[in-house]
């Protein structure tokens, strides 16, 4: 795991004084706390933050963290194209990543 995925998952980890979310993140359920955005859920769910493919097939991921570079679009609620760094978790939000996509 890189350093901006380790610290995304600590930063995400649920502490005993904080209510949790729990969203679906390519089919597997993930705790965040309230507040937390997809991509910290993603993060949370993967050992590498992966969020889609670029044209020519290769791994992308969140980069600005704002919303302005759009590499953290996934798939929400069967929505597509959904910005995952400025999207906050809600209960039962089913997540798909590139990654899922290459498990079709």
């Amino acid at each position: 795991m890189n350093a901006v995925a380790e610290a995304l998952v600590e930063a995400i980890t649920p502490q005993t004084n904080l209510n949790a979310v729990i969203v679906m993140v390519d089919g597997h359920a993930v705790a965040v706390p309230v507040g937390s955005t997809v991509v910290a859920a993603i993060a949370h769910a993967h050992a590498t933050v992966l969020t889609r493919k670029s044209v020519s097939g290769m791994p992308r991921g969140p980069v600005c963290g704002m919303g302005i570079c759009q590499e953290c679009r996934v798939t929400i609620d069967g929505r597509a194209h959904q910005l995952s760094c400025q999207t906050l978790c809600e209960p039962g939000m089913d997540v798909r990543t590139a990654a899922w996509e290459g498990q079709k």
